[in-house]
């Protein structure tokens, strides 16, 4: 019986959650959707960020994160009700990120396959990164 109830509880958060796969383009960027970018703030510095899009670091240069602070600071600065992107450098950072936002919190979140870098072979615009 316990089985059966864990069983059920996890599809129901699976049938709740919400992950689609894209790379980024302009029809994306003219969704108007929020893009946060998860990269470290050298990254940023870099090659700047998509036009209008919000940087919260998940993982640092180390590898090392920490969850609380960054759903802190995306529940402050994303409306979490609506559909937002999760983009890094190549695509790799947030397979897993947006893979538990959406499963972890039910969020529906897009992450953009290719990431930046992907981004800027296809002409994306970017803005230079500025600290707050």
């Amino acid at each position: 019986m316990k089985h059966l109830l864990v069983a059920i509880l996890f599809l129901s958060v699976s049938l709740f959650a919400e992950l689609t796969n894209r790379p980024i383009d302009k029809a994306l960027l003219d969704s108007g959707v929020q893009i946060v970018d998860i990269r470290t703030p050298g990254e940023w510095v870099e090659t700047g960020l998509v036009k209008g899009s919000i940087p919260i670091m998940f993982f640092d240069e180390r590898g090392q994160y920490d969850v609380a602070v960054f759903l802190d600071k995306l529940r402050k600065e994303v409306d979490t009700t609506k559909e937002f992107a999760l983009i890094c450098r190549t695509g790799s950072r947030t397979v897993p990120v947006s893979d538990f936002l959406s499963k972890k919190f039910n969020y529906k979140v897009i992450n953009i396959t290719g990431g930046i870098m992907n981004g800027m072979r296809n002409g994306i615009p970017l803005e230079p990164y500025r600290q707050k």
